[in-house]
């Protein structure tokens, strides 16, 4: 089923007929007991207001002439209105379904010397825009444990991980087929050919990260499609999980992926846990990425472990990544890198040669009898990076904190706020490091 797109800075109707359908929803009759298409829909509301400041430092020159804007910072707020609605199965041998996501995004504050946050798309002359939006539409076919979805929404797999990390999520158009029939196993296949990139409205072809050169914001390096299969497999009383994928952006790059999942109880109040994953990948097809880098045939290969250490209400982290090959971790553009360990909100230390670690503590305040509020902070640093023809041997490091708190009961009860604040450091690239403030208050809003 194809998506529905609309620019909100052209056709503000169409946020009037989002919150239109999220009323509607809520008038609907309670649902009965027995399950349905009706009885089993779900819709939520979320409410997201996010505010993102970023101070670039210790530039040099780049402060000065980041571009035509000539600007010091990156800084925009935005409040936007997110309906995730999702129906039942249709009763029969065969079920049939529809999920609708619908977005919209409205500027409350930033402008041409503060844009580049991603929280919202840019015109000409990098002008944000005063709100944009996007309604997806998904059919879905059920038979047994297996289920067909076709249309758009936010995939969330280990090779494909639509972003959701400012305003409005990325979204992909395609199909999936997942299937749980045989015990304790997942099995994965599907394609995409479009996406809808976090701070666009519009649909596009997709491109391998840091592929680098644009026309009018659009990348020159792309594929048709990504294609996929995957399967995973659980045991040991669910403690443990093993994974294998192969995933295929068309002429441009393929790779295999396997993971390891593992959690082991200690003692009372006391688990380990493990997540391993290595990356093999090479150029694809007609190598378009090799064209535009000139390395004939890349390859890849990232290793990434992320180890914790859970004693009560702490948990204690360490990550260690490794990148090899003649190029950098490969994923689609846009996507989240939550895969690797060593991901962070504001890098993800993936380049060509880099190799990283990381430190990282958790703290769950319900140890002092305040639950719904957890502190997280994080050290990350890589070195060796190879970009472009002039760094070989770049350093990065990174430092992140945060406070977040989650309403636990009356009115406002799942109302979450959230507030990060990091900086980083890189000795290599343009607007390189920068102290940054993420504020981001979500309040879901069930209506079935």
């Amino acid at each position: 089923m194809n998506a529905i797109h609309s620019s909100f800075a052209r056709n503000k109707g169409f946020g009037l007929a989002l919150l239109g359908l999220a009323v509607s929803a809520a008038a609907l009759p309670t649902a009965a007991a027995e399950s349905g298409f009706l009885e089993d829909t779900k819709a939520t509301l979320n409410l997201r207001n996010f505010y993102f400041d970023r101070n670039f430092v210790d530039n040099g020159p780049s402060v000065a002439v980041p571009g035509a804007t000539k600007r010091g910072a990156a800084s925009e707020w935005t409040q936007s209105f997110i309906l995730d609605a999702k129906s039942g199965f249709t009763q029969g041998t065969v079920g049939f379904g529809v999920d609708v996501l619908g977005m919209f995004s409205v500027k409350l504050d930033g402008g041409r010397g503060t844009y580049g946050t991603q929280l919202l798309p840019v015109h000409d002359g990098n002008v944000p825009a005063d709100d944009f939006g996007r309604l997806g539409v998904a059919g879905k076919v059920k038979f047994s444990k297996t289920e067909l979805k076709v249309g758009e929404w936010m995939p969330v797999l280990p090779i494909l991980r639509s972003d959701d990390g400012r305003s409005l999520p990325q979204t992909f158009q395609g199909a999936q087929l997942t299937s749980k029939d045989i015990d304790n196993t997942t099995l994965y296949a599907g394609s995409f050919n479009r996406n809808s990139q976090r701070n666009d409205a519009s649909m596009e072809r997709m491109s391998l990260n840091n592929a680098g050169t644009t026309v009018r914001g659009k990348p020159t390096i792309s594929g048709d499609a990504f294609n996929f299969v995957g399967a995973e497999y659980t045991f040991n009383e669910k403690r443990t999980m093993v994974g294998a994928w192969y995933d295929q952006l068309e002429d441009v790059y393929n790779q295999k992926y396997f993971q390891l999942l593992h959690s082991q109880p200690i003692a009372q109040g006391i688990t380990a846990g493990a997540n391993l994953g290595y990356f093999m990948g090479e150029s694809d097809g007609d190598g378009l990425a090799d064209n535009l880098a000139g390395v004939k045939n890349q390859q890849n290969r990232t290793m990434s472990g992320l180890f914790s250490l859970k004693v009560g209400f702490n948990t204690f982290y360490v990550g260690l990544q490794k990148v090899t090959g003649n190029a950098g971790w490969q994923r689609v553009t846009g996507t989240s890198g939550g895969t690797l360990a060593n991901d962070s909100y504001g890098w993800s230390y993936e380049l060509e040669g880099e190799k990283s670690w990381q430190v990282r503590h958790d703290y769950d305040f319900a140890g002092l009898g305040v639950p719904g509020l957890t502190l997280m902070n994080r050290f990350i640093e890589g070195s060796n990076v190879h970009s472009g023809t002039t760094v070989t041997d770049g350093e990065d490091r990174g430092r992140e904190t945060e406070v977040a708190y989650v309403v636990q009961s009356g009115t406002f009860k799942s109302l979450s706020v959230r507030w990060r604040n990091s900086t980083l450091r890189r000795n290599y690239g343009n607007t390189n490091s920068f102290n940054e403030n993420r504020l981001i208050f979500n309040y879901p809003i069930s209506l079935l």
